[in-house]
């Protein structure tokens, strides 16, 4: 009798992964890059379908201010759950909403909480980004918008015309301050102000071509543009110059709020306080909320003027109101604040032994590591080319050690880490210990982008 070959059958999580490229839209990021199937997950780590555990520095892209199912979170969702109270409610007041609410304004700047509206919008950050510069242009009856190179605000029409990858639009795009690769070739507060001079004179020219606009949006540590923070003397210039002629200044917080950058609005490190203030990720403590708080005197819509049919979510605002109160009464942002410094100069350490990164930088647990092509020339400001094939093999070779990442900056050249607020010293330590050991991996294997030699160690010879 004949023997035949028994071929053993593939194991559940490859047919999971095999379906969803076969059914899923070519419009698919994360998965792309990150082909696990998570099954479980608490805190900072997740575990995948293959059994394999893994440190998950992505967040929901930093909407996980607490980690995965935190149990206040998890404890307010039963709560609103088990009272029997409706999950749907479109605009109506409720408890929860209420509670919310209260929360969220207590967290705010007191100048801004004191009077000011706010308008639950559509569940992402940027159904939230949409409402804000349509408040700005019915409040002041004029259209034209104010953005930054290198910012991201979202992914309909208006919130992509006002980010950095925009190929079509009116908006107008302004300089932003970027030390590693300044536009004006100095850096630091020359940088910056020239930035700001730039901004005024573009205001104050009556030829500049640029009409008087509804509004200026700006974030204040441009996530996926490549984290990088604004110096904060430069986000009081663009409140002074903005307020001096009546233009309404949006903050998007969206990845920046509740605790991120190491306090709990990132606009609180300068004291500024915006007339409209753009929020979601987080705020909704895992899951989709997203809203705009604004000065009252902007409050000139009609009626039905910005609705939407989920505006309502009562699990989100519970889970919201949880992690805000959580993050507020354990002072996490300051925290983050102290854990994200330390963190920050071991990456200072890291970078001093590899010359294939260009700079380190972040506000809190808010960090990217820009890698650069160390063969090339520096420009005059010591800037070298960027290197995404070196960045997409350290993201690759940080979930070969369980290390989950992500890419952002303006060449997906930038390693970003966002880790929940609630992270151990031993974690972080962790955390860098595998990011050292796959970019050591990463510049022993990859080419240069021009494929003529490794990337290779400081103090090394290919």
């Amino acid at each position: 009798m004949a023997l035949t070959e028994t071929v053993p059958a593939a194991p559940a999580h490859e047919g999971i992964l095999r379906r969803q490229s076969l059914r899923e839209s070519a419009a698919r990021t994360y998965a792309r890059s990150l082909p696990i199937v998570p099954v479980r997950a608490r805190g900072l780590t997740i575990e995948g379908a293959d059994g394999r555990r893994y440190l998950d520095c992505l967040s929901g892209a930093g909407t996980l201010a607490l980690g995965h199912n935190h149990p206040v979170v998890l404890e307010a969702i039963r709560t609103v759950l088990d009272s029997g109270a409706p999950l749907h409610v479109l605009d109506l007041a409720t408890p929860v909403k209420d509670a919310f609410t209260t929360e969220l304004f207590a967290t705010l700047p007191r100048e801004l909480a004191e009077k000011a509206r706010i308008q639950f919008c559509g569940p992402a950050g940027t159904d939230a980004v949409e409402a804000a510069f349509k408040l700005v242009r019915t409040a002041t009856g004029r259209d034209g918008l104010m953005a930054f190179s290198g910012a991201y605000h979202g992914m309909t029409a208006e919130a992509l015309a006002a980010s950095g990858g925009a190929q079509h639009t009116s908006v107008v795009r302004l300089p932003y301050p970027y030390d590693y690769r300044c536009p004006f070739g100095t850096g630091g507060e020359r940088g910056a102000e020239l930035a700001a001079r730039w901004t005024q004179s573009l205001l104050d020219d009556h030829k500049s071509g640029v009409p008087h606009p509804a509004g200026m949006i700006l974030e204040p540590v441009q996530g996926e543009g490549g984290v990088i923070p604004a110096p904060d003397s430069w986000l009081r210039r663009m409140r002074e110059i903005t307020a001096a002629r009546q233009i309404p200044l949006i903050v998007d917080e969206v990845q920046t709020g509740v605790g991120r950058t190491g306090a709990f609005w990132a606009v609180d490190h300068s004291g500024i306080v915006p007339d409209v203030i753009v929020l979601s990720k987080a705020i909704g403590g895992s899951l989709p909320l997203a809203v705009i708080v604004y000065r009252e005197e902007l409050d000139s819509w009609q009626p039905g003027a910005h609705a939407g049919t989920f505006r309502g979510n009562q699990l989100a605002m519970a889970a919201g109101a949880a992690t805000l109160a959580y993050v507020r009464a354990n002072g996490l942002d300051r925290r983050a604040g102290e854990l994200g410094a330390r963190m920050l100069t071991r990456l200072d350490s890291l970078a001093a032994a590899h010359d294939c990164i260009g700079e380190v930088r972040g506000r809190g647990l808010m960090l990217g590591v820009e890698l650069v092509d160390r063969d090339a020339d520096a420009d005059a400001t010591g800037a070298r080319p960027a290197d995404p094939v070196l960045a997409a093999a350290v993201r690759d070779a940080c979930l070969d050690r369980g290390l989950i990442v992500e890419l952002g900056g303006r060449h997906s050249a930038v390693v970003r880490l966002l880790p929940p607020l609630t992270i151990t010293d031993e974690q972080a330590d962790a955390i860098l210990d595998r990011l050292a050991d796959a970019l050591t991996a990463a510049v022993r294997t990859t080419p240069g982008p021009t494929g003529s030699s490794p990337t290779t160690m400081r103090g090394t010879t290919p």
